[in-house]
């Protein structure tokens, strides 16, 4: 038996246009069980995972997106590296969800596409090759829905801040949220501190995480986020928020990780 999340990734995998064979390679699922999903999709049998799947936000009575973890890492990305633009005739209102992934990081693109197939699985998910990153994108009517963040100029040029219903997910994912930040428009290295001595320097070696973006506001989720989670972080400079202490790296580490 496999969880929803392996079903996800599957799904995702096959729409990006790999064979059932490599699928199974990447996930661990069995061939059998990936073949069978792709057919519950196609014929509609599948409601979870299937083409039509509507738009929690344009009902009468909106709801949040599902799976919420899912959609709190898609935000913590979409924040950090991602952009909404309208495609093709302008009267069809079609938007692309577009987020720059680095080459670098195979593993985060895998778990960017998973993630925007679980969020929109009716909408296929693709992989663009560009120069020095790749583009993970999804055409969809309703990505201004899900992300209402969307908007002209740059996002540190306007104010960015989330929905209550937004921020009711941030709230219980927060994790994910602060994964899907730190993956996009962050990184954890080893820090190397030199202290001179009388005779020698001496040099100490520590990890700590990063987090680097321009906007105040996107700045503040993630301090906010930092902050419910009981993890401490230090403002370096106008751009940069640092979590070096030792068990602040360790608490992120539980959830986050280095990029792989």
């Amino acid at each position: 038996m496999y969880d929803i999340t392996m079903r996800q990734r599957a799904l995702a995998l096959l729409g990006q246009g790999l064979t059932i064979s490599e699928v199974s390679r990447r996930t661990g699922a069995s061939r059998g069980a990936i073949r069978e999903w792709r057919l519950r999709t196609e014929q509609k049998r599948d409601l979870y995972a299937g083409p039509y799947r509507e738009c929690p936000r344009c009902t009468e009575l909106p709801s949040a997106p599902e799976p919420r973890d899912s959609y709190a890492y898609l935000l913590g990305l979409y924040l950090g590296d991602g952009c909404i633009s309208p495609v093709g005739d302008r009267s069809k209102m079609v938007w692309a969800l577009r987020i720059a992934c680095a080459d670098a990081w195979p593993g985060l693109i895998e778990q960017c596409a998973a993630a925007v197939g679980a969020v929109r699985p009716g909408n296929k998910v693709r992989i663009i090759q560009r120069i020095g990153c790749v583009e993970v994108n999804s055409h969809s009517k309703h990505w201004p829905c899900l992300f209402p963040q969307h908007g002209p100029g740059k996002k540190h040029e306007r104010k960015i801040e989330l929905h209550p219903w937004q921020q009711e997910i941030v709230n219980g994912f927060a994790e994910d949220f602060v994964r899907g930040l730190l993956h996009s428009d962050g990184c954890r290295f080893v820090n190397r501190v030199r202290r001179p001595l009388k005779n020698e320097d001496r040099w100490y070696e520590y990890p700590r995480y990063n987090f680097t973006n321009v906007s105040l506001d996107i700045q503040r989720l993630f301090t906010d986020a930092l902050d419910r989670l009981g993890v401490e972080w230090t403002q370096m400079n106008a751009r940069n928020i640092s979590v070096a202490k030792k068990g602040a790296v360790a608490r992120l580490d539980e959830f986050v990780g280095p990029k792989y």
